[in-house]
């Protein structure tokens, strides 16, 4: 799960490396042999783009340096933590699972949910039997892990 985040990222990168280095001053340099570069809505779009391409760039890189402080041999086996699989019930009863990711790898059709957002940051450290309350923008949430199964698990299946 990790090297494909990284590898998804690194994709990211080196298409908006290309992009920077290579795409980009050729629109810059197009957009200034038009003249006038005060009203150019080229010349602005691709200066917009670059700065864009620059911060996308910044931020890709610190999340691919937070994902190598990942441990993956310190991820608790017995509670819920990065990669782990949670079912949960709310009060009418209705179980719902979600698997715990980085905001980067999110697949909402896979009912994925971010280790950053308040339904995730609620669900970390938790076990079985654990009631939670999720503070979500539509209110508060209060959820009971039924079952989980752990990174460690998942791993496993998968193998």
């Amino acid at each position: 799960m990790l090297d494909h985040i990284r590898q998804k990222l690194a994709d990211e990168a080196e298409a908006l490396l290309h992009e920077l280095n290579v795409i980009l001053p050729l629109e810059i340099e197009k957009a200034v042999a038009q003249g006038d570069l005060r009203e150019n809505s080229e010349y602005s779009a691709a200066l917009e783009r670059q700065g864009f391409v620059s911060v996308r760039l910044d931020y890709l890189a610190r999340r691919m340096s937070q994902l190598g402080e990942i441990d993956v041999e310190n991820i608790p086996m017995d509670r819920v933590g990065f990669g782990s699989r949670v079912q949960v019930k709310d009060d009418d009863g209705e179980i719902e699972e979600f698997s715990i990711t980085i905001g980067d790898d999110l697949d909402f059709d896979k009912n994925e949910i971010s280790m950053e957002s308040p339904l995730g940051r609620a669900l970390l450290g938790k076990r079985p039997g654990d009631v939670v309350t999720a503070l979500l923008p539509a209110g508060a949430r209060e959820l009971e892990v039924v079952a989980m199964t752990t990174w460690h698990e998942v791993l496993k299946e998968s193998a």
